[in-house]
């Protein structure tokens, strides 16, 4: 399980920065990606990725605003072109508005795909588990940003243990279908009386992990509910130190602030994400080094890095 960022900056696309757009990679998982957020440009950098657009099979959008949408209608597009690969449909989350714009987009640019798009739209009174499937059950909350805005928290179901094969080879046991009773947790007895317990042989259940992905939000009870234990917790950062006031009207967060929810939430990793143009280099390793103060495990993502989950 891998996240990796197409597009790390904030309103508008910057030299080193494109416009706001993440994937979460879950191919070992299910064999597929999903996208969070499709600003402009963004078929343009998966294109220096190893992305298949293909296996993208659900996009979420976190709000309506134009560096986190205007890509949109290019990639859908761009995807029915992949004439070689299978289509397959794709379920499209966000708020309500998002199915008018995407298809009036396609329709005005007289585009027809050769696969569907199932739209969730989410509004007030529909929020909360969002969606659920046998790995991976995905919830939703209203963040507090200039327009309607959510927040999304992917729990990954916990794991099955695993059989120790060869310490149940090792007791005796013969390959075959009593190995798939054990598997399955039966016990069993071989043919010498010896009873061999499924459970010593199985390991203990693991527990899946939490992603949590936020869209533009100023500081919230919202985040840290949805960041809650979270293995990783993606927060803007749109702002610095001492630009509260400013983060404040314009809806967004500082750094400080998004360390201050990873610290509440008992997050394990806090990465900082949507950045002021503003911002160079020198300027982000003091974000970076200034939400450390605050919560230790903080990382500033670039344009086109990974980190594995």
């Amino acid at each position: 399980m891998e996240l990796q960022f197409l597009g790390t900056g904030a309103g508008q696309p910057a030299k080193m920065r494109n416009v706001s757009s993440l994937v979460l990679k879950l191919l070992d998982e299910i064999n597929e990606i999903w996208m969070f957020d499709c600003g402009e440009g963004t078929q343009r950098q998966i294109l220096e990725t190893a992305i298949k657009p293909r296996k993208i099979k659900k996009i979420f959008i976190t709000h309506l605003h134009g560096d986190h949408i205007f890509g949109l209608p290019g990639f859908l597009s761009s995807r029915a072109f992949q004439a070689n690969d299978e289509q397959t449909a794709i379920d499209i989350y966000g708020p309500v508005g998002i199915k008018s714009y995407v298809t009036a987009s396609l329709k005005t640019a007289k585009t027809r795909l050769p696969y569907r798009l199932h739209f969730h739209e989410l509004g007030e009174k529909s929020l909360g588990k969002i969606m659920e499937t046998e790995k991976f059950t995905v919830y939703a909350e209203k963040l507090d940003h200039s327009i309607f805005c959510v927040g999304y928290r992917v729990m990954q179901k916990d794991l099955e243990g695993s059989l120790d094969a060869e310490a149940l080879k090792a007791a005796g046991v013969p390959f075959g279908p009593l190995f798939g009773k054990v598997k399955q947790g039966q016990d069993i007895v071989l043919e010498d009386g010896r009873k061999i317990v499924a459970s010593d042989y199985i390991s203990a259940p693991k527990k899946g992990k939490v992603i949590t992905i936020l869209g533009d939000t100023r500081k919230t009870n919202a985040s840290v509910r949805l960041g809650l234990g979270a293995d990783v917790l993606v927060h803007e950062s749109t702002y610095g130190k001492g630009d509260e006031k400013l983060a404040k009207a314009h809806g967004h967060s500082t750094n400080m602030q998004a360390a201050d929810v990873a610290k509440e939430a008992f997050a394990k990793r806090l990465l900082l994400n949507h950045i002021s143009a503003r911002f160079l280099a020198r300027d982000c390793r003091k974000l970076e080094a200034d939400a450390k103060t605050i919560f230790k495990n903080t990382h500033l993502v670039k344009d086109f890095e990974e980190v594995t989950v």
